[in-house]
Parts: structure tokens; C-alpha cells; sequence
């Protein structure tokens, strides 16, 4: 009994990695990583740029997912501090790849795993305290602790392996209410999250790709200040803001050393989808092919 649990065992195994690697000639990869390394270095290198820097490995193993050599999901996580305009990035990266997937009647192409769905319940200290307002004033929500990153990472890390997971719904409305087991989300080619402490060190380890999206102080303040006029926050947004640079600088910003590729939070915004859109030439070349399974 033993020997055949040992190799039913080995047989998923081969499968699985029968799954994860088609036979793509290595040429293939390195000619992928070269169109790669010659669209990354025309955009870093032009006014207006989307990119501040990019670690050199990281166009080997885009590569191989580009390319078709690895052939399993990719987790992607996006980090920044407030008002860095890491949400509005992500939304034109789903935007843009749903456009693609759509013209190609591609299915589960991407799914988006909030950060923010993963704080921790707290209704009943906000009842206790009588208001979100007093609540808040005894508790901080921009530390990662806030969070329940653990759960996150579980989460990601089961849908990268094929299974579809319920993901839990945080109401931002100030109730500080989660209700777990929320929303369906089932296994797609990209998995996508981002949030002030997507690349922490509890989550950072379920993404194939770390973005941190980087801005000025000033034009981070600035929005900031205009997104507090929006949501009536008046004489409370000076408190606000100075706990969220506070921790910033504890929890976030050293976040950027461990990032793949940083980009600007103050470029066009269709530089972004133009840039994506190169990358998505890339795969509609490589992938619409016949592979030979290994």
C-alpha cells in the first residue's frame, strides 16, 4: 500500500511539473528576454517614464512566463504608500489585460486579490467606541498588523495551485466590518494584489513579481489632501496624514529594496497600458502555438 501511495504520488508530481514546463527551446526564452531587456531600457531611458528602476534578473523570469517555458499562473504584488497611485495603476493593468483576453476569448484570465478585504474584524470595537471616528483614535489601521497577511498569502498560494478559494470583504465604510467567505475567486493565468503592505515581509513571498510604486512627497501630499477634501475628513486629515508618513517610513518604503521593478506613480497614465501592451505583444506572438507537452 505503501509503495503505491509513494507512486501515485510521483505521478502527480510528474504531472504537475508536466504542467508547469512545456518544451520551448531555450533559444526561444533567451530571444524572448532580449525583446524584453531592449523595451525595458527604451522606457527607462525616455522622458516620461513609467519605470525608475528594474532589477536585471527579473527579465529572465518574466521570460520564461512570457515565453510559455513556465506555464502555471504568476502572482503579482503592488505596493506603494498612500496616494502613490498604485490602485489606479492595477485597475489599467486589469483593464488592459481583460481587453486583450476579451479579443482573444481567453478565459479566467486574472483575478484581483484585495489587500484591503484583509483586515481584521473590528464591528465590535467600533461599537464599543460608538463612532469609526473614536475607534480610530485607539487604533491604527496603517500598520500591517492591521491585516491579516497570513491568511492573504494562503489564499494567493492556493489559487496559484489551481484551486478556487472564497476571499473574505472588508466594508470600508467605517463599520469595520469582514465577512469572510465573501467572494468566489477561481484559478486564473495572473493573480494580482496590491495595497500599503502587499510586499511585507508576511505576503511578499506569493508573488512571482514585486512592484513598488514610487512618487515625490509633495505630489504624494498633494493628492492625499485632495482625496481628504473628497471623503470630509476636515481637521482630522493633518492627524491622518502624518501617521500614514510615519509609517510609511517603518513599514513601506523599505519595501522598495525587495521590489523587482519600481515604477513612477506620477507618468501618464496611458504610458502604463502602452507599456503593458508591449509585453502582451510579446505573449500573443509566443503563446498562440502549438507546444508539445514534455
Amino acid at each position: 500500500m505503501a509503495e503505491y501511495i509513494l507512486q501515485k504520488t510521483k505521478e502527480t508530481q510528474n504531472q504537475t511539473s508536466r504542467k508547469m514546463y512545456v518544451s520551448v527551446p531555450f533559444s526561444r526564452v533567451q530571444a524572448v528576454e532580449e525583446q524584453l531587456k531592449k523595451i525595458f531600457e527604451n522606457e527607462l531611458n525616455s522622458e516620461g517614464s513609467i519605470l525608475v528602476s528594474y532589477k536585471p534578473e527579473i527579465l529572465s523570469r518574466l521570460a520564461r512566463f512570457l515565453s510559455g517555458h513556465v506555464n502555471r499562473s504568476a502572482s503579482i504584488g503592488i505596493a506603494g504608500e498612500t496616494a502613490s497611485g498604485k490602485s489606479t495603476i492595477t485597475l489599467d493593468i486589469i483593464d488592459t489585460i481583460k481587453s486583450f483576453t476579451t479579443e482573444f476569448e481567453i478565459d479566467n484570465a486574472i483575478t484581483r486579490v484585495n489587500t484591503d478585504d484583509y483586515y481584521y474584524d473590528r464591528s465590535e470595537m467600533v461599537k464599543a467606541a460608538g463612532s469609526f471616528a473614536e475607534f480610530a483614535k485607539n487604533y491604527d489601521l496603517d500598520v500591517p498588523h492591521a491585516l491579516e497577511l497570513e491568511l492573504m498569502s494562503k489564499h494567493i498560494k492556493e489559487l496559484l495551485s489551481g484551486k478556487s478559494v472564497y476571499l473574505p470583504k472588508y466594508d470600508m465604510s467605517g463599520t469595520a466590518k469582514r465577512y469572510d467567505n465573501h467572494t468566489l475567486a477561481n484559478p486564473s493565468k495572473i493573480i494580482i494584489s496590491e495595497g500599503l503592505f502587499a510586499l511585507t515581509e508576511k505576503i511578499k513571498d506569493a508573488f512571482d513579481f514585486k512592484i513598488y510604486v514610487d512618487v515625490k512627497a509633495e505630489v504624494q501630499k498633494e493628492r492625499f489632501y485632495v482625496r481628504a477634501a473628497e471623503r470630509d475628513l476636515g481637521d482630522s486629515a493633518d492627524g491622518i496624514y502624518k501617521n500614514a508618513s510615519q509609517k510609511a517610513e517603518i513599514y513601506i518604503r523599505p519595501c522598495k529594496k525587495d521590489a523587482d521593478i519600481v515604477l513612477s506613480g506620477e507618468a501618464v497614465r496611458a504610458r502604463y497600458k502602452a507599456f503593458l501592451n508591449k509585453l502582451i505583444n510579446i505573449v500573443q506572438q509566443e503563446n498562440f502555438q502549438n507546444r508539445v507537452i514534455m
